[in-house]
């Protein structure tokens, strides 16, 4: 059926499949094989079909199936088929969200729309078109028009990706995963609603530099989706450390870590550099801070430094002839622990409170705990992520592989979790 300002026309071939129409489908939409015998191929009609649909709006009931069976058949001939696609499946769960079912059936009873020929292509469009109306009586035209735009939007996606891809995407938490030319990976990300987030990467409103690079590489997507949000950071990090996409760089794997750690030095107490590698960084008490580099390590203690009034002699950072100040106290940015102008003790105390918020936190738990989330549990042992659980058998195997590198990114998203979730205690 084609509706437009001058009024509703019908159109309706049928087409020689070239194969035999099995008995089923016969018997559910009353085509026979006698009747497509003389029927044209659909190379015949491709180009009028394609002139009837040029530049119109492709509506269709689970439009996926329509829209892939017509995109395919095209394909084949070397000819496009991209049309702005509404599907009236989720025109009706997004009118109707209070109602469980949303297929043609349901439709057509709810409203008591008037059907014959059920399953055939014509009946069902007309159909459509009586649904069509009816919501055109249930709602205002601006709502109406403004919930057909927000389902139909699809002019920000990359134009090499498939229209129909926003059907597919899930309205779920998980992660997602963009690919380039040869299956390059380009940026894994993560949210509670997948679908809505893949779409504001390509939003005009939002668009920048990252986007619009992401925009012209990307060739394909895939997603997984998790129990939770929980899930979907676990899984964002383990994925970019696994594939290193080109666009991720924060949780991108960097090997070296290392942490302040407070100790005494002749008559002050000073914090030393320690390596992941020295220590047990989930059961060490006196550490503080996280740090890929010495660089890094050193930027944020002399941060501290400047806030606190610290002494840079003292904290290592500075050397200074005994008996001479440091250029700190120079600047008034130092109380003058380099030349004994402020207690040992006192200095010490105030670098202890300094350095409180970037204390790392012990792992509370005599061993490996399991955090819940709906039907899953995360297991965790010292701050390290073992895996995702279901049943008992995969608890233990998880527990069996043994603890893994402790990583900063899985520290961050633990502790955070523990805040909101108590864990569940699965080795003493």
């Amino acid at each position: 059926m084609l509706v437009d300002e001058t009024g509703v026309r019908e159109w309706s071939r049928l087409v020689q499949p070239q194969t035999r129409i099995p008995l089923f489908i016969e018997q559910l939409t009353g085509i026979s094989n006698e009747m497509v015998a003389g029927a044209p191929l659909f190379a015949e009609i491709a180009e009028e079909v394609q002139q009837l649909l040029q530049g119109r709006l492709f509506i269709a009931h689970n439009a996926r199936f329509d829209y892939s069976f017509l995109k395919n058949e095209f394909k084949r001939l070397g000819m496009a088929f991209q049309p702005t696609v509404l599907c009236t499946v989720k025109l009706s769960r997004t009118l109707y969200p209070h109602y469980r079912q949303h297929n043609l059936d349901s439709l057509i009873e709810r409203h008591q729309l008037q059907t014959k020929e059920r399953h055939r292509a014509l009946a069902d469009a007309q159909s459509i078109h009586q649904f069509w109306m009816h919501i055109n009586r249930d709602f205002p035209a601006q709502g109406l028009l403004d919930t057909v735009q927000k389902l139909i939007n699809r002019s920000s996606l990359p134009s090499q990706l498939d229209p129909m891809l926003i059907y597919d995407l899930p309205e779920a938490p998980g992660v997602y995963l963009f690919f380039g030319e040869n299956d390059l990976p380009l940026y894994i990300g993560k949210s509670i609603n997948i679908r809505q987030r893949v779409l504001a990467h390509f939003s005009a409103d939002h668009r920048h530099n990252k986007e619009m690079s992401l925009s012209q590489q990307l060739r394909r997507i895939e997603w997984q989706e998790t129990a939770g949000e929980l899930g979907a950071l676990l899984t964002e990090a383990r994925l970019i450390k696994t594939m290193q996409p080109t666009h991720n760089q924060r949780l991108r794997r960097k090997n070296a870590l290392c942490a302040w750690q407070l100790q005494q030095e002749q008559t002050h107490v000073s914090p030393t550099l320690i390596w992941a590698d020295d220590l047990d960084f989930g059961a060490q008490q006196n550490l503080y801070g996280l740090y890929h580099s010495v660089r890094e390590a050193h930027k944020a203690l002399r941060s501290l430094a400047d806030q606190h009034q610290l002494c840079l002699a003292v904290l290592g950072l500075e050397k200074v002839v005994q008996g001479r100040p440091c250029f700190g106290h120079q600047i008034k940015k130092c109380r003058g622990a380099c030349m004994g102008l402020e207690p040992p003790l006192q200095h010490a105390m105030r670098l202890q409170i300094a350095m409180q918020k970037l204390k790392l936190a012990v792992w509370p738990y005599p061993g490996a705990i399991g955090i819940p989330e709906a039907e899953e549990l995360h297991v965790f042992d010292h701050w390290c992520y073992l895996g995702t659980a279901r049943d008992q058998t995969e608890i233990d195997e998880l527990l069996a592989t043994g603890r893994p590198v402790f990583d900063k990114d899985t520290y961050l998203i633990v502790s955070k979790a523990l805040k909101k979730a108590h864990g569940v205690i699965l080795i003493k």
